[in-house]
């Protein structure tokens, strides 16, 4: 494989790379010393601000989360990349967001090695992150070449309809670069969301372990009737102007975005549904929506799966962020920093290489036992190999965004937020979904879903706070 002198794949192999999921670009990324990348905070003179969005719909036939629910039969609304490069303070910085389920590993690496290549810039200064949303495609290539040596066994990722995504992402940030716009202001607000945030791990035994999951859709009442739990309650916007007028506004709030799926029809749901409608209202501003750290979080109290839900779930959501707008009071920007580290966690000791691959072989099991160990099996590949994850943070003045890996439970971003007293931080979560869900350490000894899905050891959880309070320290 052929870099540049920045360590970038070159235009002509990048999308030849992101179809065969090979371990060159591990061993390419590894050369990068596991080490805080922290810009001086700077004054700041001209700064600018490029917008960009580009269609990923799957085409019908193509797997949905993973290839264990039913694959596209129809699009009910398209799914989207969205994202900004924010040009003049150092090397460009990349914020992205994109409407499928999952980006992972290698899969994720490639994304932000496209994106880098079109902005001119290097990975680790990168943000991508999906929405995850689950009538959508779950993107990890090193799980499709496994599960690929299996006839029976669907695809996880079309090779093919991949590396054009790679090649739309290049395309639309190259084109977006011309036209970046002067960028002088800033704001951020934090705004309440009412009644979609749910904790989905609070029915619980007297040995607290966990007896029954509150899921996206929830249909028993007794769970229903259950407290909200543990949440971070309110949605935060930041804001970019030139002058008085309104360029980028990024959304952050932590709760899967699911209404209900598994019935074919792709759709960003109400979190993108409700990112759609601030759009539709305010063309000439770009809106980007990140998910925050909702592991242990879904609608599930509030939501019954019901279509109808579906439209309700999204008026809440946009009433929130459409009064966020509201509140915005930007002020000129003195200083703006980016800090990065890369973490490389250990696997889950009850993960074995010998019994996953037994399971994946194994045609009386079902697809999703047959896939999720796939799954498993490439993060186990993946820690072998070295390939870190990265922590980022941008700062601008005193306003913050975090970026977190996979689906970190919400009591990483509270922490986070109380590192930083005073200040406002948007955090995004799902960033590289390699580990799967991410619980606090203590609640490993409580089981349930998240728990069994874990595929990253329990020392995940100091690593990961040790990495958020260098990176916000330093940003």
């Amino acid at each position: 494989m052929r870099t540049t002198s920045q360590g970038r794949l070159s235009r002509r192999d990048f999308a030849r790379t992101a179809a065969s999921g090979a371990s060159a670009a591990w061993a390419a990324w590894t050369t990068v010393p596991e080490s805080l990348r922290a810009d001086a905070t700077r004054a700041v003179g001209a700064l600018r601000l490029a917008t960009f969005r580009f269609d990923v719909t799957p085409p019908v036939g193509h797997a949905l989360c993973g290839g264990w629910i039913t694959s596209v039969v129809a699009v009910d609304d398209p799914l989207e990349a969205n994202g900004v490069v924010l040009l003049g303070a150092g090397a460009p910085i990349v914020l992205c967001a994109v409407d499928w389920t999952g980006l992972l590993n290698v899969a994720h690496l490639h994304w932000r090695q496209a994106l880098a290549e079109a902005a001119g810039t290097t990975p680790d200064r990168v943000a991508l992150h999906v929405v995850h949303q689950h009538n959508a495609p779950f993107a990890c290539l090193d799980t499709q070449r496994i599960v690929a040596a299996y006839p029976g066994l669907p695809h996880v990722i079309a090779p093919a309809f991949f590396a054009e995504c790679l090649q739309r992402a290049h395309a639309a940030v190259s084109a977006a670069i011309p036209r970046a716009r002067r960028i002088t202001h800033v704001a951020g607000t934090s705004t309440r969301v009412d009644k979609i945030a749910s904790n989905r791990r609070v029915a619980r035994d007297a040995a607290n372990q966990v007896v029954a999951m509150r899921g996206s859709a929830t249909r028993d009442a007794a769970l229903r009737a259950m407290p909200e739990g543990l949440i971070d309650p309110d949605a935060k916007t930041v804001a970019f102007y030139d002058g008085t007028e309104r360029v980028a506004a990024l959304h952050y709030y932590a709760t899967h975005p699911m209404s209900y799926y598994g019935d074919g029809r792709v759709s960003s749901d109400f979190a993108g549904l409700a990112r759609k409608r601030l759009q539709a209202a305010d063309p000439t501003c770009a809106h980007l929506y990140f998910t925050g750290c909702a592991g242990n979080v879904t609608a599930g109290k509030y939501n019954d799966g019901s279509p109808a839900m579906r439209e309700v779930l999204t008026g809440r959501l946009h009433e929130a962020l459409a009064a966020g707008l509201t509140h915005l009071r930007p002020v000129p920007i003195a200083a703006v920093s980016w800090t990065s580290i890369d973490i490389t966690p250990l696997a889950n000791p009850f993960l074995d290489a010998a019994a996953l691959a037994r399971d994946i072989a194994t045609p009386t099991n079902t697809i999703v036992n047959r896939n999720r160990p796939a799954f498993q099996l490439a993060w186990l590949e993946r820690i072998a190999s070295g390939l870190p994850i990265v922590i980022s943070s941008l700062r601008v003045n005193d306003l913050g965004l975090l970026h977190l890996p996979a689906e970190a439970f919400v009591e990483y971003q509270l922490a986070a937020q109380a590192m930083v007293p005073g200040r406002l931080l948007a955090t995004a979560a799902y960033g590289d979904g390699g580990p799967w869900y991410i619980p606090t350490a203590g609640e490993y000894e409580c089981g349930g879903y998240e728990v069994s899905m874990a595929f990253s050891d329990r020392r995940i959880d100091p690593t990961l706070r040790d990495a958020i309070r260098r990176v916000l320290a330093n940003a």
